[in-house]
């Protein structure tokens, strides 16, 4: 005898909360068999409309189990999950579509998605959908870099956006490289987040040469995150234009550009630090740079 055979039954008049529990541990239990027996109908709209009310469920063993289930049953789910998704009062069964949305990964969905992302008010909402966008993959990037082309959006959803091009990496590194070219400092800055995730363990030349093209981005964070990238990765071919950059009006992009080269240990760049270090005003700054300069001539000294 199964524990769910073993329950007390549950009689009319008892709690209804313990009643809407007892009844979707039995809905979970028929599809489950069902699908194992193969003879689950995945076009009965109702009984997945009842599997995604489960979700109001507080057992949060048993959203699991749900989400598993609708996941196994596969994209056939995907209206009723964006029906729960969209227009649901309850958050947490809200969470709970978009969540299991993850694991259907289907394409369809990234419009409703998207307009979930902008418009929930839940932040649990709006980052698990954007969790689904990052796993859906390729299909998910132009809107989510149109996001960050559009003005207005909040720090928090641009945050969520680039966390999910940041996840999808090396597979969507190519769509990364053509985006890098955008007019819009949101999507280059983002877009460099991503590439930096990338050359950490698939260094492709083409990317390395982006880096460095970076370094002469107007923005000044994107700079100082291509100068740190290019330090850690010991690439050569980015010191003249780190050299450069000792020369840049913006105090960080000096501090960044003399950290990269004190990486990179090349004593070419010796000169061009003493140089600069001469004519720096800032006292921070020049501490940096001196420190660059001792570790640069030791190396020449060893």
């Amino acid at each position: 005898m199964s524990d769910f055979e073993m329950q007390p039954e549950i009689q009319p008049g008892d709690d209804p909360i313990l009643l809407n529990q007892h009844q979707t541990d039995a809905l979970l239990q028929q599809v489950r068999g069902q699908l194992e027996a193969q003879t689950f109908d995945d076009t009965d709209q109702a009984t997945l409309k009842q599997l995604v009310e489960g979700f109001a469920d507080a057992r949060g063993m048993v959203r699991l189990a749900l989400a598993e289930t609708l996941g196994s049953i596969g994209r056939s789910t995907t209206s009723v999950l964006l029906e729960g998704l969209t227009h649901h009062p309850n958050p947490v069964v809200r969470r709970a579509c978009a969540k299991t949305l993850t694991l259907t990964a289907d394409p369809g969905a990234i419009p409703t998605l998207v307009q979930a992302l902008l418009n929930d008010p839940d932040t649990v909402v709006q980052g698990s959908t954007v969790g689904a966008m990052a796993r859906i993959g390729k299909a998910a990037v132009p809107p989510l870099l149109g996001i960050l082309e559009t003005p207005g959006h909040s720090e928090s959803i641009k945050g969520h956006v680039t966390w999910a091009l940041a996840f999808m990496g090396a597979e969507v590194k190519e769509e990364l490289y053509q985006a890098f070219s955008s007019d819009s400092d949101e999507v280059r800055a983002a877009v460099l987040g991503a590439i930096t995730n990338i050359v950490q363990s698939h260094p492709e030349e083409k990317f390395l040469q982006l880096l460095t093209q970076a370094l002469g981005d107007p923005v000044p964070d994107i700079q100082n995150q291509a100068a740190m990238v290019l330090g850690d990765l010991n690439y050569r071919p980015a010191i003249p234009q780190l050299i450069q950059l000792l020369q840049s009006r913006r105090n960080e992009s000096r501090k960044s550009a003399a950290l990269a080269l004190m990486k990179l240990g090349d004593p070419m760049a010796l000169e061009s630090l003493r140089i600069s270090l001469s004519q720096e005003p800032e006292p921070q700054i020049q501490s940096v740079m001196q420190l660059a300069i001792s570790q640069l001539e030791r190396q020449v000294s060893v």
